[in-house]
């Protein structure tokens, strides 16, 4: 499923200390994806740029609490969206991360990279989903306030139901590309 997001937005950055995995990740991700690694938290701080979307973590890293991170570059970089691929076994306090997958190791490539394709189609989901919300809210206060005649007349207005109209089936393409509702992607 492997795509370029609308925005240009191509980068995963990758958070590992054991330089084997780090090694396999970075090769099999690269093939697709702007990848940037990092072994530390210092490290992945320093990294992390907008033009990074997806961040695989580890959450035993030697310099940095993994909880703290998430919540760090998340506040830094409200846009990306972050899996914990950790040895970690889940436990209750996964509720207060706010992250948006969790992964036990071993993982394999085949996980791996649907990971990152299931968060690349979740960000490009919320996107289209704004934009097709903000045309949304200038419609439906234009049909309230000028007469349909009006509507009829304007160039724009009839653009702007056009572009309505595809980012609609955008958004129903990108749910079809994930395999699940909106609602299934709580799950």
């Amino acid at each position: 499923m492997f795509y370029q997001m609308r925005d240009g937005r191509n980068g995963v950055l990758i958070v590992e200390d054991e330089d084997e995995l780090l090694t396999v990740y970075d090769r099999v991700l690269s093939e697709y994806y702007d990848v940037s690694t990092a072994e530390t938290g210092a490290e992945a701080v320093e990294t992390m740029s907008d033009d990074i979307d997806v961040v695989l973590l580890d959450r035993r890293l030697p310099d940095a609490d993994g909880a703290a991170l998430v919540d760090e570059l998340q506040n830094r970089h409200r846009d990306c969206y972050v899996a914990l691929v950790t040895a970690v076994e889940p436990d209750f306090d996964i509720i207060e991360l706010g992250l948006d997958d969790y992964l036990v190791k071993p993982v394999t490539t085949e996980q791996l990279c649907d990971t990152v394709d299931r968060l690349r189609s979740l960000a490009e989901y919320d996107a289209t989903y704004r934009a097709l919300s903000q045309k949304r809210v200038k419609r439906n206060v234009l049909v309230k306030e000028k007469t349909s005649t009006q509507l009829r007349r304007c160039e724009e207005f009839e653009r702007l139901r056009s572009e309505i109209e595809r980012l609609e089936s955008e958004l129903d393409n990108i749910v079809e590309t994930i395999g699940e509702t909106p609602r299934e992607l709580e799950h």
